[in-house]
């Protein structure tokens, strides 16, 4: 059994939803071929000098309501593992930090994707400061006088924490708003402050990253009303080709990323600008595009990490 099993760290199977989940496809995919094992970040441990999970060997079936089978529930050493899939959500907090430097104890040993040193260094949203240059202007900061000068430069900003995900506490601002980010500030210390691009309205783009290539492209558009592309927020993907501009800043990034020893990677455009966002924790998007686009960049991912 040694080496024939990916082990997916992430979020229980009975949270995800099969019409979109990446990793549950990336699972399905390759489960002919390796024994999927499925475990949760808080049952990660280090024992005896062994990195320890406690998990279940779980099948996928999409034709089934209920898209996954639990076969056996088991403890397992992951250096035994050929594959690991760090694809727990975000927040980026302590906890999500303490598995990389667990997973970190057994790297060496077997291929963990993305590298979980990587991981911890590159700021899904402080990175994106190498690439100032193709963003809208964006403030990073918790001064709340440079966030103040920065609303009354630009009139309508967007305001979201550096560590969350999901557009979850993403604010629009027209006005300076003391109050609202004062609390903003105590809740989340620096901030993430950027000019607001209205064409957000036409929706944005989701790029898909693997092993240093730029691989696809998805438009996820917001629901009438609102300014918030994350299909969780009922924002609908449709299929998109990248400009000229979007397809030259995404293989800048795509090779920085692997020379960063990051695997797998999702960057977002908006009117043709990269918005901040270098999604390396837990790319998502690769099941939507199939259905768009009937390409399999699971095939894709599974080939060039064998390879």
């Amino acid at each position: 059994m040694t080496n024939k099993i990916v082990a997916v760290q992430g979020n229980h199977p009975s949270s995800l939803n099969p019409v979109t989940d990446t990793s549950a496809f990336l699972a399905n995919e390759i489960q002919n071929k390796y024994k999927i094992f499925y475990y949760d970040p808080k049952d990660l441990s280090i024992i005896n000098k062994k990195v320890i999970a406690k998990g279940s060997f779980i099948k996928f079936n999409y034709q089934n309501k209920k898209f996954y089978k639990i076969i056996k529930e088991q403890t397992l050493d992951l250096a035994k593992c050929k594959f690991i899939l760090i694809r727990q959500d975000p927040p980026f907090n302590l906890e999500y930090i303490s598995t990389t430097y667990i997973l970190d104890f057994i790297k060496n040993k077997v291929k963990i994707i993305n590298n979980p040193t990587s991981i911890r260094n590159i700021s899904e949203k402080l990175y994106s400061t190498k690439y100032l240059k193709y963003m809208p202007d964006t403030l990073f900061s918790q001064d709340i006088n440079e966030i103040k000068n920065f609303i009354k430069k630009h009139k309508k900003v967007i305001i979201k924490p550096i560590h969350s995900y999901s557009g979850n506490d993403i604010h629009l601002l027209n006005k300076f708003n003391s109050k609202l980010i004062n609390k903003f500030i105590k809740k989340h210390d620096h901030i993430m402050c950027q000019k607001f691009l209205p064409k957000i309205n036409k929706g944005d783009k989701r790029v898909f990253i693997i092993n240093g290539k730029v691989c696809g492209a998805i438009s996820r558009v917001p629901k009438k009303g609102s300014y918030l592309s994350n299909m969780s927020k009922g924002a609908k993907p449709i299929n998109i080709n990248l400009t000229k501009q979007e397809n030259k800043i995404s293989k800048l990034i795509a090779k920085d990323l692997k020379k960063e020893n990051i695997y797998f990677a999702g960057i977002d455009f908006i009117d043709q600008k990269l918005n901040g966002d270098i999604n390396v924790t837990s790319p998502t998007g690769l099941k939507t595009f199939f259905d768009l686009s009937g390409i399999n960049l699971a095939k894709t991912f599974w080939k060039e990490l064998k390879a």
